[in-house]
């Protein structure tokens, strides 16, 4: 008996140890699944009348806009 309650300590101080962690992961791969997924938003294309418009554009900044006046 005695046995069978050190077993139950150590698995609950286990346990105890990486409940953090689990729930850290868990948020990690919500939060990277939200982002995955509006970036497919955006990346989809939206029906306007009779043409399609992409809604992500590409930004530049700077002098990257053009390179002939850099």
């Amino acid at each position: 008996m005695n046995l069978f309650l050190n077993y139950l300590v150590v698995a609950a101080l286990f346990a105890l140890v990486l409940a953090p962690v689990a729930l850290g992961l868990a948020r990690e791969r919500r939060i990277d699944r939200q982002l995955r997924d509006a970036a497919r938003r955006e990346a989809e294309p939206t029906e306007t009348g009779s043409r399609v418009v992409f809604s992500q554009e590409t930004r530049t900044v700077g002098s990257a806009q053009c390179p002939l006046l850099s």
